[in-house]
């Protein structure tokens, strides 16, 4: 099916017009996706390499980091080149490949968010059963379940702002493709395509972001029998969990329940859970977690003298 329009490619207006800020900008968010980059791929390494690590935690962190180094990777290298860049233009697929991964991506891993919760809720209030509930096979289901769901939540997407007739002008105030700032440029009736983003997006944020606050009150609760040391490592785990939710989803939140409009801080918003957020997820993961922090010293120290032992 072709798209039903002469528009052939966008114009992006960007984070800003001035030229100094622009070069600040480059290079802030080059060092930003740098970091997240290597920080994100550290934990993917440090997972797969540390036998220790073998606890399905583990193994949906490191999802949740190759999700994080996937999304950032579809947005912040775009948005770092057009930053040098006098006429930043996208073209009509590349927009729709990026609308497509952003929200693949995006909703994966609020539905990883979910799952991680859940292995956390099994881990700490139903710890007996813990290795029979969460055992390979659910953990790969689990997994399979995220993605279904990014999928499912990111093809809605696409499908209808692909058909969509847009007129000139072809210029989008903002540094990605996202669904309002394609919606406003459609020479259409929007009106019931944004109710549902605000049904797709929008609920999905929210309910997920509810049922995540109450599962983890769940958690805290059933702290209560602990002991001082097992409480306090589960606080530990649990409150990095709720600050990436927190991060994640309260922009999420306030970007797709409201009807279809642009407002003049939603450029800085964006920046914050797409391109701050994934650079945040595996420091908060790995500074609140003694266990990934050790592995890592390990495997590097391993590795350096390995590197030693081989040099002449």
């Amino acid at each position: 099916m072709g798209h039903s329009n002469n528009v052939t490619e966008f114009v992006l207006l960007g984070l800003t017009q001035d030229p100094d800020g622009q070069k600040a900008l480059f290079v802030m968010f080059l060092l930003i996706y740098i970091v997240t980059m290597a920080g994100n791929l550290l934990i993917v390494v440090t997972v797969i390499a540390s036998p220790s690590l073998g606890s399905p935690m583990y193994f949906f962190l490191a999802c949740l980091s190759l999700m994080d180094a996937g999304y950032s990777s579809a947005i912040t290298p775009k948005l770092t080149i057009d930053l040098l860049c006098d006429k930043k233009t996208i073209s009509f697929p590349v927009c729709m490949g990026q609308l497509f991964i952003e929200h693949l991506l995006g909703g994966a891993e609020v539905f990883l968010l979910v799952v991680m919760a859940y292995d956390r809720y099994v881990a700490i209030c139903r710890p007996l059963h813990y290795s029979t509930i969460m055992n390979r096979r659910v953990c790969s289901l689990l997994l399979v379940v995220s993605w279904a769901g990014g999928f499912a939540h990111s093809v809605v997407q696409l499908i209808f702002v692909y058909n969509l007739p847009f007129c000139s002008p072809n210029v989008i105030d903002h540094f990605i493709c996202d669904m309002y700032p394609l919606l406003v440029l459609a020479c259409t009736d929007t009106y019931f395509i944004g109710l549902t983003v605000v049904a797709n997006g929008g609920a999905i944020c929210t309910v997920v972001f509810i049922l995540l606050l109450i599962s983890y009150g769940f958690i805290l609760n059933s702290l209560k029998t602990y002991s001082q040391e097992a409480r306090r490592k589960a606080l530990s785990t649990c409150s990095s969990h709720i600050t990436v939710v927190v991060l994640f989803f309260i922009p999420c939140i306030f970007m797709y329940v409201r009807p279809v409009s642009n407002f003049f801080f939603d450029k800085s918003l964006t920046v914050v859970y797409t391109v701050i957020t994934p650079m945040l997820n595996p420091l908060i993961y790995t500074l609140r977690n003694s266990e990934m922090k050790n592995c890592m010293e390990k495997l590097w120290c391993k590795k350096f003298t390995m590197d030693r032992i081989r040099m002449p």
